[in-house]
């Protein structure tokens, strides 16, 4: 909708994803909408950054073409004031009408369609399936497990050229006789809300084909008060469709899943205490702990993980280079907190990631972790592969590859 100069602007929405520009030729922000209400991109110039702090709803277009002008020293720049919040706002990246309709759009979307349709196919792996079914090939050669007992492993959430080394190292403990399991795909809920488990009925559908769910396991966790049930979240998060891609190249497109997304504890983190402390929380964890006992023989566990993200993309005021100067640091830190997870030290892992009240190696993968370690916690980890990623040329992502036996 157009804004008249006196109108209180709307607010630039929260949720979207704010980075460095990488084109050359184009520096500034980037914009993107992580929840896909709007497929926009926009990259904010830098004379034009300082006018986004404007749009908080208290400030109209006026103000805005002021400050652009104030800190660009330039009337002209000031005069792009309404071309910008115009821009803005067709992208469905402001707080008004044109988002509310983008997001119901893709909200209706998900709730009609039967599948959970793949996000990341077609950028983050190939779109068609015999070139990914000679990706993965070429990802998983190497020596077959031997382990004993095996009832899980946890595998990167990059992308998968990225991890592969770790994918690997994970994916090859599958042996043909887990098949027929159900597997418990527990993945980091990157968008969705604190202590929440966002659950979804949908079979996930990939270039290999499409999923079954086991629905009467999902029915039994959507009765948790932690629960969201039908979560749009699924419809963009990759951290399951990863390990869904994985677990049907080896097993075949129907492959049964249980697919939770698990939100973010940081709560409990800034509180200095544990997750369960949340009666609602501590609830679901019984409930998973209960099916995991019951289940057991028929179950199989998969947690989709990163570990610590560091560098520029990530907050830190420091150019991240992967096993050098502050990583080699952050390794050892990591190491230690996997060593409380081999321990099956639920409680000690935590106390690593709450230190002072802030998790400063920003592990995503956290909640699922502590999520598995306390449904089961007689399961003991083997460290297969640890390994550290530059994203880009000034910030890192590291992961592992683990296995999860009774």
């Amino acid at each position: 909708m157009p804004y008249s100069e006196t109108m209180m602007l709307p607010r630039l929405r929260s949720d979207l994803d704010v980075s460095r520009s990488a084109v050359a030729d184009r520096p500034g922000l980037l914009i993107r909408d992580c929840f896909r209400y709007s497929d926009a991109t926009l990259i904010i110039p830098p004379l034009l950054v300082p006018g986004l702090q404007c749009f908080d709803g208290k400030r109209t277009e006026v103000e805005l073409q002021a400050e652009l002008t104030r800190s660009s020293g330039s009337p002209e720049i000031g005069s792009a004031a309404g071309q910008m919040v115009e821009a803005l706002s067709t992208a469905g990246f402001l707080e008004d009408e044109t988002y509310a309709k983008l997001k119901q759009t893709r909200l209706s979307a998900f709730a009609q369609s039967p599948v959970r349709e793949a996000a990341q196919a077609g950028s983050a792996y190939p779109a068609e399936i015999e070139p990914l079914r000679r990706e993965i090939e070429g990802y998983m050669q190497g020596a077959a497990s031997t382990q004993v007992g095996l009832m899980g492993i946890a595998a990167p959430h990059v992308s998968p050229h990225g991890g592969w080394q770790s994918y690997q190292a994970a994916y090859k403990e599958l042996t043909p006789d887990l098949r027929n399991r159900t597997f418990m795909v527990l993945g980091t809920s990157h968008y969705g809300q604190p202590n929440k488990f966002g659950l979804t009925r949908k079979p996930f559908e990939t270039p290999f084909g499409r999923t079954s769910i086991d629905l009467a396991l999902v029915d039994e966790l959507a009765s948790q008060p932690a629960t969201l049930m039908e979560d749009y979240c699924h419809a963009v998060e990759h951290s399951i469709e990863f390990q869904v891609v994985f677990l049907q190249a080896i097993y075949g497109p129907d492959v049964c899943i249980v697919p939770i997304l698990c939100g973010s504890f940081g709560r409990s983190v800034h509180s200095g205490g544990v997750p369960e402390d949340d009666r609602e929380v501590q609830q679901f964890f019984s409930r998973l702990g209960e099916i995991a006992g019951r289940e057991k023989d028929r179950l199989f566990w998969v947690l989709g993980v990163d570990m610590a993200h560091m560098g520029a993309r990530y907050g830190d005021r420091f150019a991240a280079h992967a096993g050098q100067d502050q990583m080699a640091v952050v390794s050892k830190r990591d190491k230690l907190r996997i060593e409380r997870i081999m321990a099956s030290d639920a409680r000690g892992f935590w106390d690593l990631v709450k230190e002072n009240r802030h998790d400063d190696l920003k592990w995503c993968g956290s909640s699922p972790i502590y999520t598995f370690m306390k449904a089961v916690p007689q399961a003991r980890a083997t460290l297969l592969h640890y390994e550290q990623w530059n994203i880009d040329e000034s910030s890192v992502v590291s992961f592992a590859g683990m296995s999860f036996a009774v």
